[in-house]
C-alpha cells in the first residue's frame, strides 16, 4: 500500500514525501525499515525517525521544527499519531488464508459455516452452530451446540464456548478463554447449610469490535443475559460475573474482578486487580485505579469531578482524595500517644 493510499483512508496532511512510498509495514523506530511506517509524538523521537531508514514517520503538526530541503523520508501530520499508526497497522496487516476445516475437526450436524472459514485441528463445533464468512477457529478450541459466531472472528486455541454465546463480528477470543459457564450463584437452606445451585441458563452476547485476553472468563446470564457491548478490551485473567452488563468502549485491565449483575457505563476503565461486588454500578468514563474497590450495591460516577479523576481503594475515591487521609494517618503514627515520652 501507498502512504497516499493511507493518507486517503485514514486521513492526515503529508508534509514531506511522495505519495508514491510504498508502505510494507508498520515497525520500532529502532529496527524499521525501508518499506516500514514508524510514529513520534515528540521532537527528539521524531529527529531520531527522521536520522533512520523508516519510509515515513507519522507526527503531530509542528512536532518538527524544519523539514529537510532534500527529502528522504515521508512524514505524515495528525493530531493522533499513535492512533493513526495503529489504525494503518490494521490496513497492512496480511490477511490469513483460509485453510478449510482441518480432518481431525469435528463438526456436529446442522453447522452453518460461511465462506473462507478456518477450522483448525482438533477443534469442535456442536451441532446446529453458526460460523460466519471469514472467521477463523484455531486448533483445539470447542465451540458449542447452537454457539452463533460472525464475520472475521479469530477464536484462539482451548478457547471454549458455551452453549447459549453469540458473538459479534471482529470479535477476537484469546487462548484459554472460557465464554458463557455457569454463574456462581447458590441459594442456601437455612436449616441445613446446604447449598442448591440458582438456575443458570441464560445467555452471553459479545457484540462486535470487542478483544477478550487469555484465560479470561465470562459467565452468562441465570435467567437473562451478560452482555459486553461493542469496542470493549478485555485484558488476561478477568473475571465477569453472571447478569453484568458492560458498556461500549470500556477497559478492563489484568487481574480485575467483577460481581454478578453489575452495570459498567460506556468508556469506563478499570485499572488492574480492581474488584466490584455484585450489583455495583460504575458510572460511564469512571476510571477506576489499581487495585480499587466498588462494594456490592454501590454506585461510583464522575458526578462532580473534573474529567480525567482517577479513583482509587477501597471504597473508591478520588486519588487526591485517598493521598491526604493516608498524609493525615503518616502524620498521627507519628505523634506520641498519651502517657509516652518522645
Amino acid at each position: 500500500m501507498t502512504l497516499g493510499e493511507l493518507i486517503e483512508k485514514l486521513g492526515g496532511t503529508l508534509a514531506q514525501g511522495s505519495p508514491e512510498t510504498v508502505i510494507a509495514g508498520v515497525d520500532d523506530l529502532n529496527v524499521a525499515n525501508g518499506l516500514d511506517l514508524v510514529f513520534a509524538e515528540d521532537a527528539p523521537s521524531a529527529e531520531k525517525a527522521l536520522a533512520g531508514s523508516a519510509a515515513a514517520v507519522v507526527v503531530k503538526p509542528r512536532c518538527i521544527a524544519a523539514y529537510r530541503d532534500e527529502p528522504c523520508i515521508g512524514i505524515v501530520e495528525t493530531v493522533q499519531p499513535r492512533l493513526w499508526f495503529a489504525r494503518a497497522a490494521k490496513l497492512l496487516e496480511v490477511p490469513s488464508h483460509a485453510a478449510g476445516v482441518h480432518p481431525s475437526a469435528v463438526i456436529g450436524s446442522h453447522v452453518d459455516v460461511g465462506e473462507n472459514v478456518t477450522i483448525g485441528p482438533g477443534a469442535v463445533v456442536g451441532q446446529a452452530a453458526s460460523i460466519g464468512a471469514g472467521t477463523r477457529i484455531e486448533a483445539g478450541a470447542v465451540i458449542g451446540a447452537q454457539v452463533s459466531i460472525g464475520e472475521s472472528c479469530r477464536i484462539y486455541p482451548r478457547a471454549v464456548l458455551y452453549t447459549g454465546t453469540t458473538l459479534g463480528s471482529r470479535v477476537v477470543v484469546h487462548a484459554g478463554v472460557v465464554l458463557g459457564a455457569d454463574g456462581f450463584g447458590y441459594v442456601r437452606d437455612s436449616t441445613t447449610g446446604a447449598y442448591t445451585q440458582f438456575p443458570q441458563q441464560g445467555t452471553l452476547v459479545i457484540e462486535d469490535d470487542v478483544e477478550i485476553g487469555a484465560n479470561s472468563t465470562i459467565d452468562r446470564g441465570a435467567l437473562a443475559e451478560t452482555r459486553i457491548r461493542r469496542g470493549t478490551k478485555i485484558d488476561n485473567l478477568v473475571h465477569i460475573g453472571h447478569n453484568c452488563d458492560i458498556g461500549e468502549d470500556v477497559i478492563i485491565v489484568m487481574g480485575t474482578g467483577i460481581s454478578g449483575s453489575c452495570t459498567v457505563g460506556n468508556g469506563a476503565v478499570l485499572a488492574g486487580q480492581v474488584g466490584v461486588g455484585d450489583h455495583a454500578t460504575i458510572g460511564p468514563g469512571v476510571i477506576l485505579g489499581g487495585q480499587a474497590g466498588v462494594l456490592s450495591g454501590k454506585t461510583v460516577t464522575n458526578e462532580g469531578l473534573k474529567p480525567g479523576t482517577v479513583l482509587w481503594g477501597t471504597p473508591a475515591r478520588p486519588l487526591k482524595q485517598v493521598l491526604r487521609e493516608l498524609a493525615v494517618l503518616a502524620r498521627l503514627a507519628k505523634k506520641p500517644g498519651p502517657g509516652t515520652r518522645d
